[in-house]
């Protein structure tokens, strides 16, 4: 095994790392930003009440 090989390896493993936290970052932010969403109240119509019609 020669040195060059030896780093492919390393350089493919560290990649694959940084992908994956990435990814990892990536879901906790979206799964946050969906809790927060869920939490709020829901938004009035811009009409407020709706006439009533026949």
């Amino acid at each position: 095994m020669s040195k060059k090989e030896n780093w492919a390896g390393t350089a493919v493993l560290a990649g694959a790392a940084a992908v994956g936290s990435a990814a990892l970052a990536a879901a906790l932010l979206y799964s946050n930003r969906r809790k927060e969403r869920a939490n709020k109240p829901a938004k009035e119509s811009p009409l407020g009440d709706s006439p009533e019609t026949d």
